[in-house]
């Protein structure tokens, strides 16, 4: 069974999709309207009604990687990786549409208020994004091609003892986006290379 097919499955979704559809490997997720996962660091205002479907990933050292393209319609439009411990303890690479240029690469880490940064232009997509787990910490890549990969974070989440994995989309000013995944993999395997992500 492969991942697309297993996040069918309600269980996996801690915050349900407005709409979920698997079509030729392809799982179609439909962010809601108005929806995001964000702790604003300079008003403390939380947002937690995301729609994300978590994964329980191996012991260890592991990898997870998702092929996303994105219907964006709106500024801060996603879709994204997301790596998650508690409400207030978690992490997110996404494909997101920037509200004053073309989509670009973003990630949130999040230990009580959110720290947010801006990665690179990526265009319209698709890309690839992936999280490793090093040795208790973690770090974000993403490719445009699912074979050279460019570092855009390496992070700790204070050393939460329990995580899960997977996949998050959102539209936090917007009526709502669709979030195309594919080629998604969750393996127990260790990163080599932090810099060039082989």
């Amino acid at each position: 069974m492969t991942l697309e097919s297993m996040l069918l499955n309600a269980r996996h979704w801690a915050e349900p999709p407005a709409a979920l559809a698997l079509d030729d490997d392809v799982l179609t997720v439909e962010a809601g309207a108005r929806t995001d996962v964000f702790t604003n660091p300079l008003t403390g205002e939380v947002r937690n009604d995301a729609a994300r479907a978590l994964l329980v990933p191996p012991p260890g050292d592991w990898q997870f990687s998702a092929r996303l393209r994105v219907d964006f319609r709106a500024p801060w439009d996603a879709g994204a990786v997301v790596v998650w411990s508690a409400p207030d303890v978690w992490a997110k690479l996404t494909f997101e549409q920037a509200p004053d240029g073309p989509p670009t690469l973003y990630s949130v880490v999040t230990r009580g208020l959110s720290d947010d940064a801006v990665g690179w232009p990526l265009h319209h997509g698709p890309v690839w994004l992936r999280i490793s787990r090093l040795d208790g910490g973690f770090a974000f890549h993403a490719s445009v091609d699912g074979e050279s990969w460019r570092l855009a974070r390496q992070f700790s989440l204070d050393g939460a003892p329990d995580v899960r994995v997977g996949i998050e989309v959102q539209s936090p000013v917007g009526d709502g986006c669709a979030v195309g995944f594919d080629r998604m993999t969750l393996t127990p395997s260790r990163l080599h290379h932090l810099f060039d992500g082989r």
